[in-house]
């Protein structure tokens, strides 16, 4: 059964931007969206994953958990996908909040 994916990019190699448009639609510079299976899905993200080089992507597709969808990130990003019971939320990293000045958040929040 084919699906509705999205995967977004910042600062790929133009390779990555090139096989990410054979098979989806680039409504947005650097969003892509489009149906397939979920082998396709996996096979190319892997793909993707593997060639981010110093940019990042993140890919979002529907799961059959609580929430309904699935967040998967490559490359390094100031947001980080934890799992927290079950439901993938997402986490700031600590050094960046440090770097724009931003005070730590306090222990138990």
């Amino acid at each position: 059964m084919t699906r509705l994916v999205m995967i977004a990019t910042t600062a790929v190699p133009d390779h990555v931007r090139g096989a990410l448009s054979r098979w989806m639609l680039e409504p947005v510079a650097g969003v892509y969206v489009g149906t397939m299976s979920a082998r396709v899905r996996d096979e190319l993200w892997s793909a993707v994953s593997a060639s981010v080089g110093e940019g990042a992507a993140v890919c979002v597709h529907p799961d059959d958990n609580e929430q309904g969808f699935t967040v998967h990130t490559a490359g390094e990003r100031r947001r980080t996908v934890v799992d927290f019971d079950g439901l993938q939320l997402i986490q700031m990293s600590a050094l960046e909040q440090v770097e724009q000045g931003m005070p730590p958040i306090p222990e138990g929040w």
